[in-house]
């Protein structure tokens, strides 16, 4: 069974990025005769050629080529073994669980996450998009680390994020555009409301105004938008999520004469801060920065 070692194949990598054993010895701080007779084991145990002398310098050969470039495979990722192990040991966790509201703007989420993915590149990340209770009901059964929610959970503490602004709109065609006036509750009773279902499991609610005769209820803010676009209803949506179909003219603001715009709080909340680790708490911070960002880009009111 051949055994050859990492540091056999560090070192014939060391030998042929440093053009010969001599310069090689003095990089990695071994003497040459090391070097040569640990190349000179790795061929042994292969029974394979990986290097061949030209002049007074040596070159892999065709078999050592494609052999060392799969062993630098190996290589890197057992160096990549060995900083997560010491970054572990270190306290760093190996997967960070964070559930966010669907209302939360999209695009601060995605530079959140890349901008900790790029620092902890070997954290795994579990994002769980949530509606309403959802995200809370996951910080009471302790299955998330972070929790971005527009509702307060009981017995934690909570730090401010950002307030989403909701707008009452339809798409430009719907019946209730083309009445003429200011729209009032009544006028909407008449028509189908589109509402997204509380993800949570347990103690799920209903929110905004509900007393439309027809409602659609549905499990995500995509598929509300879409249906939405289509003319097939009303809604209460976040702006973080119509933007684009608002700049397109695919949906309008419906004329209400109250409550066409309202906002909501999002809360950032650690289910132990003191115990967090610190990719969770880059995580944080990094959403904080991020919203920043994004709000001072799309003029969405920030908090803290």
């Amino acid at each position: 069974m051949v055994n050859v070692t990492l540091a056999q194949w560090r070192m014939l990598a060391a030998v042929v990025d440093h053009g010969g054993f001599a310069r090689a010895a003095e990089a990695v701080h071994k003497s040459p005769s090391t070097l040569n007779h640990a190349v000179h084991k790795l061929e042994e145990q292969l029974g394979v050629q990986v290097l061949e002398p030209v002049g007074r310098q040596v070159r892999l050969t065709e078999a050592g080529d494609m052999l060392l470039r799969r062993a630098r495979q190996l290589l890197e990722s057992a160096d990549a073994l060995e900083d997560v192990a010491g970054r572990l040991g270190e306290g760093l966790e190996a997967e960070v669980v964070i559930a966010v509201d669907q209302l939360f703007p999209p695009d601060a989420l995605a530079h959140a996450l890349d901008s900790v993915s790029r620092h902890y590149p070997h954290v795994r990340v579990q994002l769980h998009e949530t509606v309403l209770n959802g995200g809370v009901e996951m910080l009471y059964d302790g299955r998330a680390d972070l929790v971005v929610s527009g509702i307060a959970a009981q017995g934690f503490l909570g730090e401010p994020l950002v307030n989403v602004e909701f707008l009452a709109v339809s798409h430009p065609e719907h019946p209730l555009q083309h009445l003429g006036r200011e729209l009032d509750l009544r006028d909407l009773e008449q028509h189908r409301q589109l509402v997204v279902r509380d993800s949570a499991l347990r103690q799920s609610m209903d929110a905004g105004w509900l007393k439309a005769e027809q409602r659609w209820t549905l499990s995500h803010l995509v598929t509300s938008v879409d249906m939405l676009c289509r003319g097939l209803g009303f809604a209460w949506m976040p702006t973080t999520r119509i933007r684009e179909a608002l700049r397109m003219g695919a949906l309008i603001p419906l004329p209400l004469a109250l409550g066409g715009r309202r906002e909501t709080p999002m809360q950032l909340i650690f289910r132990d801060r003191d115990r967090a680790g610190p990719a969770t708490r880059a995580l944080a911070a990094a959403l904080h920065d991020a919203v920043s960002d994004c709000c001072d880009e799309h003029s969405i009111e920030t908090n803290g």
